[in-house]
């Protein structure tokens, strides 16, 4: 995999730094999904994949395990590509881009259309 900041090797783990984080509400904007919104379950920043409650569910058919036990089709939901999603603004109630500003001594996300601060 072609490295795309070299200079951030030795102190990042993954090659893109992910803008979305845990418990953070999110809008889907591709997709069968499009226009929904859900909450972050999951962040894996290698593969750039979220899982988001509720939404890219798919049916998983299931095996009866023990004799006399039914097999079921269960819904479950599947990670969806970071390039497919925006965050939602807390103050705005609209998907939004994340910029990031410094407040006195910490770092904090925040909304782009509104200039409020996102909070996880």
């Amino acid at each position: 995999m072609k490295l795309f900041f070299p200079w951030r090797r030795k102190w990042c783990k993954y090659d893109i730094y992910m803008r979305i984080h845990k418990n953070d509400n999110v809008q889907i904007m591709v997709g069968k999904d499009k226009g929904k919104q859900g909450k972050v379950l999951k962040i894996d920043p290698k593969n750039q994949r979220v899982l988001v409650q509720g939404l890219n569910m798919f049916k998983k058919h299931k095996r009866a395990t023990k004799q006399g036990e039914k097999g079921e089709i269960i819904s479950i939901s599947r990670p969806v590509t970071v390039e497919n999603l925006m965050v939602v603004c807390n103050s705005c109630k609209k998907p939004a881009r994340i910029g990031y500003r410094f407040e006195g001594e910490t770092k904090i996300r925040y909304c782009k259309k509104c200039q409020a601060a996102i909070t996880y």
